[in-house]
């Protein structure tokens, strides 16, 4: 939906508790800061059905080899990207499985492009070169709720039969076509006025949080509250998967970085092997054979 006055959007609202900010102190203006973020996690808890139906609708699309792809404009779009940047060495994901676009492309990551918004068929352009399809879902993050360019994109997944997830922060925006689920945290008007990098921004990252990490969960990422399908492609994820290792198994340090090289690096699979007293060949077989769940494998 395309949208010329935005001034009745509850994100575009002067916020009176902040209205003198430039009268107070340092110490007053973090505080009154502070305050706002405080009212965000309210509003992301009021969308906890709505999230935990985004959570199951993508954990079927990853079942059925599907993908995760979120698409945003400036703030909500970065944010889409580090969520997806951050899959792969914590879950140990392929890169294409979590995705993220953002209006503008590569060069909108690190510089704002703020005109490239204001067009849905670019939105729709950039679905098309993804081959977005029927076993993918697309979360369109748009604060304000009037993106054209994410309504594009949602648009064109949708007309893919592919998932479709809206995420915005006002009440009055919906998109002119039906989508599958929306999440609606409404965080009140920012500090700034319009600046929805801020709690709007906040409650996204939450947001986004949330999909991917429970959704790892639920596909067996994630062995109790251990990241077991880490990667170990740098010496802090390395550490971490020896430690790992050694919590579950009760080894020594020196004996889980052994199991860790005897399993090519596979933290999961070393733990079953330490468990089960089983070879690598076994214990990944086992572990193929109950999708890669750990807690499965061991009971």
């Amino acid at each position: 939906m395309e949208m010329k006055d935005r001034s009745q959007l509850l994100t575009e609202q002067r916020n009176p508790r902040t209205n003198n900010i430039d009268c107070k102190t340092t110490l007053e203006i973090i505080d009154s800061i502070n305050a706002e973020d405080a009212r965000v996690f309210t509003a992301v808890h009021r969308e906890r059905e709505s999230i935990a139906m985004a959570v199951d609708l993508i954990t079927d699309a990853f079942e059925e080899g599907g993908r995760l792809i979120y698409v945003g404009a400036g703030t909500s779009g970065r944010l889409g990207i580090l969520d997806a940047s951050e899959c792969p060495p914590t879950f140990g994901t392929e890169p294409n499985m979590v995705m993220g676009i953002i209006a503008g492309g590569e060069k909108a990551v690190f510089q704002s492009i703020e005109g490239a918004e204001d067009f849905s068929e670019n939105g729709a352009k950039d679905i098309q070169q993804k081959e977005v399809n029927h076993r993918d879902v697309v979360v369109g993050i748009t604060t304000g709720g009037t993106t054209p360019y994410v309504m594009g994109a949602l648009f064109e997944a949708k007309k893919r039969k592919a998932g479709t997830i809206f995420l915005c922060c006002n009440r009055e925006t919906t998109p002119s076509f039906d989508v599958d689920i929306i999440i609606r945290p409404i965080v009140g008007p920012e500090v700034i006025t319009g600046s929805t990098r801020m709690k709007a921004g906040t409650a996204t990252k939450l947001i986004l949080n949330m999909l991917t990490t429970a959704t790892m969960i639920k596909i067996g990422k994630v062995y109790e509250n251990l990241m077991v399908d880490l990667r170990a492609v740098n010496a802090k994820l390395s550490d971490r998967a020896e430690r790992i290792i050694m919590a579950v198994t009760g080894i020594s340090r020196e004996d889980a970085k052994k199991l860790l090289v005897s399993a090519f690096g596979n933290a999961k699979v070393a733990i079953v092997m330490q468990k089960l007293g089983l070879d690598y060949a076994e214990a990944k077989k086992r572990l193929d054979g109950q999708g890669g769940f750990v807690r499965r494998v061991l009971s």
